[in-house]
């Protein structure tokens, strides 16, 4: 008996051809799902908006809007022109500030020297945001290149950095704090640096990686902390019904995505612009997020 479909008996025959079409349509099921996800779903870019009630809202600051970008991981996978095209979609949006929650670039499996040569041509584009107000914090990718090489090159790009630091928001003489902390993966936070002892105003914290929250909540300064916002997670970047995310990072496995309560702390974790590993999104699409705060 030989090999051939039709040397074999009728019902062999016939089980033959059954597995083969099998196989074959589940090779073009997956074949057709890699394409979409690669292609189509991971620039299906996706605008959240959310009201953030806060506590003690100074007048002056009701309605502010902020834009939040996180985890672009230029240019791994993460195309020039799909960047520009979020700079546009954000001034689009007009925005009274923009946060930029980290991961501009991504440390391996290229060289560092190529990541720095990335580092720079994102920053050109994200010098594109017409917002006068935008800061940022660093990654867990930032922190491997270095703060020393990042820092400079945002700032360059009229983009500070908070690096355990503070600044204050200003308007009609009223205040908002902006803290910032340096990524938790990869580096060491300290929020006796980043959050003011006593803050005249409500207090907004950028962390890169979201499950560093606990440590927030736990510290005696975390009571002040209105809103934290975060990225790192990519929200799971590949998620299936029923199964959900197939893999999260460290740091970023508790609070995947979306939005959490935490006693007066607010959580909310930015699903990213970029992939990492594979360029692959599934039911997770790619986030510009839009806060408008109003009083509680």
């Amino acid at each position: 008996m030989t090999g051939n479909v039709a040397d074999q008996p009728l019902t062999r025959q016939k089980s033959l051809l059954s597995r083969r079409r099998f196989v074959l349509g589940s090779a073009a099921t997956a074949a057709g799902l890699a394409l979409y996800a690669g292609e189509i779903a991971r620039h299906e870019l996706s605008i959240v908006t959310r009201t953030i009630a806060v506590r003690n809202l100074p007048d002056a600051f009701r309605g502010l809007r902020i834009a939040q970008i996180s985890d672009i991981h230029f240019d791994e996978y993460t195309e020039p022109y799909f960047v520009r095209r979020v700079v546009a979609e954000v001034n689009a949006l007009a925005p009274d500030l923009v946060l930029l929650t980290g991961d501009f670039i991504s440390i391996g499996p290229r060289s560092a020297s190529f990541a720095v040569g990335a580092l720079h041509r994102c920053a050109e584009i994200l010098e594109g945001i017409a917002c006068p107000q935008r800061f940022a914090v660093m990654g867990n990718h930032d922190s491997l290149l270095g703060v020393p090489i990042v820092r400079p090159i945002l700032a360059e790009a009229g983009i500070p950095s908070l690096v355990n630091e503070h600044v204050p928001i200003e308007r009609a003489g009223q205040r908002l704090w902006l803290c910032g902390v340096r990524d938790p993966v990869e580096d060491l936070p300290d929020l006796d640096l980043a959050i003011p002892a006593a803050p005249d105003g409500p207090v907004l914290l950028l962390c890169h990686a979201p499950d560093f929250a606990d440590k927030v909540l736990a510290h005696p300064r975390g009571r002040l902390v209105d809103l934290m916002v975060a990225g790192h997670s990519h929200g799971g970047q590949v998620r299936f019904p029923l199964v959900g995310a197939l893999h999260t990072p460290e740091g970023g496995s508790k609070y995947v995505e979306g939005f959490f309560r935490l006693g007066r702390m607010q959580l909310y974790v930015n699903r990213g612009i970029g992939t990492v590993s594979l360029p692959f999104r599934l039911n997770c699409p790619p986030e510009i997020t839009l806060f408008t705060l109003v009083s509680a």
